[in-house]
């Protein structure tokens, strides 16, 4: 498609051809700052020009222009017409016109007289920065493409180009006709053309022509710049835009995955053999030929161009991706002798047991095993590829000796044909460590070095954080490895029984004791992390497409190869006792094997301590994050977590009956929390990460030890899962009544009962768990659940929550709620009497259990018939409940 030409404006000048000369001025006073005066050295020769602004029709009616203009001490006058001005064209005066309307008749004949005609939002914002007028030579109505370089490609129609270079004047933009290096941005209406597959190269941005008219709606704000990547971003060109793309090869999950990315990226898929089609993408590794003649225009691609595209944001050169095919007559000819028949003669079998050996030898040793099935490999969890029972590396070279082990030394002796099951054992461990180092600068190399690298095409595939978080210690671990691994080779190559294997694992027990927490630790969060970026990143899920097809991944994915460092120590830990086994009893390294298996499963507990740790700090900052205005003090290192469960108040005590409660039970305290009525806004970190709004309104934090005894209420039709706490504040002289229903079905309401039990005993140093829960009937406790899902008691909640936000809303006089608990406690003091038992518990409204069973007594000594232990009778006496 031809690029745009010379097109020439009403007052006979080329809008593009001369556009370069026009604007060479406004660029060399750019670099410095366009909106800044330029002061000549002749400026006492020459005489000096007064300038003026004159404010045109609705200029002149507004007064913020006024102002600015009186801001940077800028004569004005205002007029309707420029026939009122007699002195316009007089060399005494430098007339600085200010238009509101670039559309109106009064621009045009402006324009026609060679005047000079500015904008609003140019004089607002050089009173804004404190600068005085631009300088230039074309109409300017705003600053949002000022500095800006733009060319046109594969537009055809002349009035809409010209259109379009006539907006990117009046928004301060320059036009060039030919594309160079000093372009900043191309306007494209195809993606075919020399400028686009140049731009491409360079990594400059590709844009559609609304990004002009959008930018020019903006033209009156102040602010605004055209070049942001967040409005730019809008209107880049799709990688796919005008293409037509078919996919062969692929399995069904992988054609739908491909068709859904296809649209994504502005493009369209058609089945296989349509003559609309442009882009054929081929899996290379399925399809030896094509099931049809292509047409010359049809462009046959690998998937690697499709994923290519995707990840530069823009359509890549299909000369680079076009699909061959791949014939060898080395391969032809082994084939041929491999697929011989049963052979009648020593003659046939001998050279086909000679090509087998050939092929063998040349043969390079993979570090990968055969591709797992996806259900095994994420059925596997970090307890278990922690456990010292796992099997080793597989290793794919058991035959021979490795190159690098075969080398020559000084002080190598010949080895006998006939090795030691200890040096069979030992060739092993330094395959697999060999494998494994070659892993590592697999993932290193390929994944995490691209991803950090500066200045990539469309932009960085991921934040830094997100790098971080994903390969976490990999570096630190190869290094590691690497050592081993030329300490190993170093023993293979000047091989005596008497080397000792232990002290090289011992030598870096604290570098792996160091290096290998912090992967493991957070191996979850990196997966998930992984999971979570190639759905929300079109480009990242290219990105690992692309390496995924590479040989030297071995088609295993990003998260299958990091499991690897998982996997690693269990691995040395069985070869070293297989090699233990083979190790005479008089060879001094039999002990050293001895020190350096305990060496590595002290490493592998420190592994699953640290991760146990890890995982309960960040439950607690889970719970912190979720409740607003969680005690500080919940955060402790000898605390941890125990149950969470999702409860409705029955009582009015701790909150309104039937809200949703949430109950954190920790190992000496219980955090309780209600469901927030208006969840705030979310909140938002410095690298971009946005946190979820916090769910729950803290409550109460009640110690264990105030729990004086769990009441599990029984099961009737009117009362489902409920259960209670009989508690006991250190400010009060009563005990309090808090009732529950469980809301799920995990844990069961037998269990929760038991382990709460438990830990309260544990917090009061006391062995009868059992003891604490006592049974009680609903009647006895006042304990309803039958109405908690009804449509009236539902409006009834509603109208509680609304009377008391109109009761807020209409005081007028607001007593503070410490104030008025020290007035109470000081008139209470006064006439000798105790704090009433209304007072609140910790900001909580709790009710005397005495009060709910219709007792004066402040004391539950006379309720010997409301409950009954579970494990004795009912005429056990209950006096000892308090």
């Amino acid at each position: 498609m031809a690029d745009s030409s010379t097109l020439v404006s009403e007052t006979g000048r080329s809008l593009l051809a001369d556009s370069s000369v026009l604007d060479s001025k406004i660029i060399e006073t750019s670099k410095e700052n366009v909106f800044r005066a330029t002061v000549l050295d002749v400026e006492e020769e020459m005489p000096q020009i007064e300038t003026r602004v004159v404010l045109v029709q609705e200029a002149g009616k507004r007064e913020e222009l006024l102002e600015a203009l009186e801001e940077i001490k800028m004569p004005y006058i205002k007029t309707d017409s420029i026939e009122e001005l007699g002195d316009s064209d007089s060399p005494e005066f430098e007339t600085i016109f200010v238009v509101s309307d670039f559309q109106a008749p009064i621009f045009s004949n402006l324009c026609k007289a060679d005047c000079r005609v500015i904008g609003p939002p140019v004089v607002l914002r050089c009173a804004q920065k404190g600068e005085p007028l631009p300088f230039s030579c074309r109409p300017l109505y705003c600053a949002s493409m000022l500095n800006l370089v733009l060319c046109f490609t594969g537009f055809r129609k002349k009035d809409e180009l010209v259109k379009l270079v006539t907006l990117v004047h009046h928004m301060g933009g320059i036009i060039r006709r030919d594309f160079s290096s000093k372009v900043t941005h191309l306007v494209a209406n195809s993606t075919h053309g020399d400028k686009f597959r140049i731009a491409v190269s360079l990594g400059i941005p590709i844009v559609k022509a609304e990004w002009i008219y959008k930018a020019w709606e903006k033209r009156n704000e102040i602010d605004f710049c055209a070049a942001d990547d967040d409005f730019r971003n809008q209107f880049k060109v799709p990688p796919f835009q005008d293409c037509m793309l078919s996919f062969l090869g692929f399995s069904d999950d992988e054609k739908a995955n491909m068709e859904e990315m296809t649209e994504m990226q502005g493009g369209h898929y058609l089945p296989v053999g349509d003559e609309r089609c442009t882009h054929l993408v081929v899996e290379e590794s399925t399809v030896k030929d094509l099931p049809f003649e292509p047409l010359k225009k049809l462009y046959v691609v690998k998937q690697e161009w499709f994923w290519g595209s995707i990840q530069m944001d823009a359509r890549a050169g299909e000369s680079m991706y076009l699909f061959e095919k791949s014939e060898s007559p080395d391969f032809k000819k082994s084939v041929s002798l491999l697929s011989l028949s049963t052979p009648n003669s020593n003659r046939k079998r001998r050279r086909l047991k000679e090509t087998l050996a050939q092929l063998t030898r040349e043969t390079d040793m993979s570090p990968f095993p055969p591709r797992k099935r996806p259900s095994a490999e994420h059925s596997l969890s970090i307890g278990s590829l922690l456990d010292i029972s796992n099997t080793p590396e597989s290793s794919t070279a058991n035959g021979e000796t490795p190159k690098s082990c075969a080398r020559p030394s000084k002080n190598s002796t010949p080895l006998p044909l006939k090795q030691s099951a200890r040096w069979q054992v030992a060739k092993e461990l330094y395959q697999t460590e060999s494998n494994y180092v070659d892993i590592l600068t697999t993932i290193i190399q390929l994944f995490q070095v691209p991803l950090e690298k500066e200045g990539q095409l469309g932009g960085p595939i991921l934040a830094q954080e997100e790098i971080k978080t994903i390969f976490g210690s990999i570096p630190d671990i190869l290094d590691v490895h690497t050592k081993i691994k030329e300490d190993l080779e170093d023993l293979m190559i000047n091989w005596t029984e008497s080397k000792s294997i232990g002290d090289i694992i011992l030598k870096y027990s604290k570098d792996l004791l160091k290096t290998y927490p912090p992967f493991v630790n957070f191996f979850e969060m990196s997966k998930e992390t992984i999971t979570r970026c190639e759905k929300q990143k079109p480009r990242f899920h290219a990105f690992l497409k692309i390496n995924q097809a590479k040989p030297e991944c071995g088609r295993q994915s990003l998260a299958e190869l990091l499991i690897r460092p998982v996997q690693r120590l269990p691995s040395v830990a069985l070869l070293l006792n297989d090699i233990k086994k083979h190790t005479a009893e008089e060879n001094p390294d039999k002990i050293t094997l001895e020190r350096a298996i305990e060496s590595l499963k002290e490493v592998m507990t420190h592994i699953n301590e640290d991760k146990r740790k890890t995982e309960a700090q960040r439950q607690f900052f889970d719970v912190v994050y979720e409740v607003d205005g969680c005690p500080a003090n919940l955060l402790s290192s000898h605390r941890s977590l125990v149950q969470r469960l999702e409860t409705v108040a029955l009582g009015d005590d701790l909150c309104d009956r039937g809200e949703q409660v949430t109950l954190f039970l920790f190992n000496d305290c219980l955090e309780i929390a209600r469901k927030r009525h208006k969840v705030i806004g979310a909140f938002r970190s410095p690298h971009g990460h946005t946190r979820p709004p916090a769910s729950l309104k803290h409550v109460v934090l009640m110690p264990l030890s105030q729990i004086k005894k769990v009441l599990d209420i029984r099961e009737t039709e009117d009362c489902q899962k409920a259960f209670a706490l009989v508690v006991r504040p250190p400010t009060e002289l009563n005990n309090k009544l808090l009732s529950f229903q469980m809301t799920t079905e995990d844990p069961c309401k037998e269990d929760w009962l038991k382990m709460l039990c438990r830990h309260v005993a544990n917090t009061i140093c006391k062995a009868d768990a059992e003891n604490l829960i006592y049974v009680a009937d609903p009647d006895s406790v006042e304990v309803n659940t039958k109405d908690m899902d009804s449509t009236l008691s539902r409006a009834s909640r509603a109208i509680k929550k609304t009377s008391k936000k109109v009761t807020r809303a209409f005081s007028f006089s607001k007593t503070p709620k410490r104030a008025l608990r020290r007035a109470l406690m000081s008139h209470s003091a006064t006439e000798g009497r105790s704090p009433s038992s209304n007072e609140s518990y910790i900001g909580s409204r709790l009710t005397s259990s005495s009060s709910l069973a219709g007792v004066p007594s402040p004391s539950l000594v006379s309720l010997p018939s409301i409950f009954e232990r579970r494990s004795h009778t009912l005429s056990r006496s209950t006096t000892h409940l308090i």
